[in-house]
């Protein structure tokens, strides 16, 4: 018995790297799959192919169940005949991974609109897009988990990322936001921030030195380390676990922060510009966030 025996689970951007891997290993522990996938390439300009139907080909060789799916998440309707798609072949959806994702990185003074624009619908809208076309069947059923996929460079920050770091932090919130509406329905919303060498990355320039490292380091971490997580929160197991975000790195699980007050400071007498100054930063100042990258957060080689 599979962990997901009788599931129904729509994975998006599943046709390479992560999401492939996602798609093969739902299907090893017993879902049935709809593997979504536009064939796009890195930066969604250009379609690259079918890889959705190969990776329905290496399910059902291997005595798995999958449909594939070519719509574009940035499309509402799109989103909406995914969910149909798992209705009419499957006849349920237990779970949805948001995974489908695309790369614009610039300088944020150089970034045009349609860099901009470009990643959030594919991101921040397409997450919304599928989740939203998916809530009144889990809202129907009283049952269904959410899996999106955020990331470091959102949650820490990284150079040239500005569009995808603010999609990538939206989705935490909108994930946040999707547990507390609809955790009376039974239905979960969790998140991932993956560390893996995928196509995507790959299109990262390489700026200095430890960029370079950086990249050597994620090159050691393979899509299918991620997997098992995605695959336990989908499954019944995770029933009590909504609203979280999991950072895993090769071996490594991490459970991440979330915005929380770190200190407080009264003056009964209200504040003025001048005493924020004098008072209120001050005692702040120790508690700063430096100006960090997600490589300085994690820098000794992924175990």
């Amino acid at each position: 018995m599979g962990i997901l025996d009788g599931k129904v689970v729509l994975v998006t951007g599943a046709g390479r790297g992560i999401g492939r891997d996602f798609s093969l290993a739902m299907a090893k522990a017993g879902a049935k799959v709809v593997v979504n996938d536009l064939g796009s390439s890195t930066d969604g300009s250009d379609v690259e192919g079918t890889p959705a139907a190969d990776v329905v080909r290496e399910i059902t060789e291997g005595g798995g169940e999958a449909v594939a799916n070519y719509g574009s998440v940035a499309n509402f309707d799109h989103a909406k005949d995914m969910v149909s798609e798992a209705i009419e072949h499957f006849g349920q959806l237990d779970a949805v991974v948001n995974n489908a994702g695309i790369l614009r990185d610039r300088m944020f003074h150089k970034m045009s609109l349609e860099e901009w624009h470009a990643v959030i619908d594919v991101h921040l809208n397409g997450s919304f897009y599928v989740s939203r076309a998916a809530a009144d069947i889990f809202r129907e059923r009283e049952t269904g988990a959410y899996v999106h996929m955020t990331s470091t460079s959102g949650l820490i920050g990284n150079f040239g990322q500005a569009n995808y770091a603010a999609a990538k932090l939206g989705i935490a919130a909108l994930s946040k936001s999707i547990a507390l509406d609809l955790g009376r329905y039974n239905v979960r919303s969790n998140c991932i921030a993956p560390f893996a060498w995928t196509r995507m990355i790959g299109t990262i320039p390489i700026t200095d030195e430890a960029q370079k490292q950086r990249i050597e380091r994620l090159k050691a971490m393979t899509p299918a380390k991620i997997a098992p997580m995605a695959v336990y929160l989908c499954s019944d197991v995770a029933k009590e676990v909504s609203g979280q975000i999991f950072a895993v790195r090769n071996n490594e699980i991490f459970l991440m922060g979330q915005n929380r007050p770190l200190r407080s400071i009264h003056r009964g007498e209200g504040w003025s510009p001048e005493t924020i100054a004098e008072h209120a930063i001050p005692a702040f100042k120790p508690n700063f966030y430096s100006l960090d990258r997600s490589q300085d957060i994690w820098p000794w080689d992924p175990v």
